[in-house]
């Protein structure tokens, strides 16, 4: 079960990494680890202008959700916060936030990294890539239209 104080959010808004973890950390916390996505110029070797990113926000917060409990499942944690933004990003903004605290780094690093590769996996949210030349969806990421006709799958 995710804890009452972690945080699952989608923003339109720039994302305030220090927030995030000044709302998380406790004093029985050892260890905080964060991650931040954020965007880069190039891809593929064509210069990026922008990224939009899209979702089927109900689900994505159901899949967020069953991600925080199965977390907290696997990994000696004690809260989680995951915040990605939706909308027009800019080069160097945050896209995406996550947040674990712990006693210890390790389960920390762990659930960080467990987070992020299955938030990449499993919630739907989709980022497009625009040039100069046109528009591309990310390599191996379907538009949200594709992905709700497509049957559900699970997290683990």
């Amino acid at each position: 079960m995710a804890h009452s104080d972690d945080i699952f959010l989608l923003v339109r808004e720039r994302i305030d990494t220090e927030e995030v973890v000044a709302q998380l950390k406790a004093p029985e916390d050892g260890a905080v680890v964060v991650f931040d996505g954020f965007v880069r110029n190039n891809f593929k070797g064509q210069r990026t202008l922008y990224l939009e990113y899209e979702s089927y926000e109900t689900m994505a917060y159901a899949k967020i959700r069953e991600m925080g409990a199965e977390i907290h499942q696997k990994f000696p944690i004690h809260r989680v916060g995951i915040v990605h933004r939706l909308g027009r990003l800019e080069i160097g903004e945050t896209s995406v936030v996550i947040v674990i605290t712990s006693a210890h780094r390790a389960a920390a690093f762990d659930a960080c990294r467990y987070a992020i590769d299955t938030l990449k996996r499993v919630v739907p949210i989709w980022k497009k890539e625009y040039f100069a030349g046109g528009a591309v969806w990310a390599e191996g990421e379907e538009s949200w239209q594709e992905a709700i006709s497509r049957p559900k799958e699970s997290i683990s």
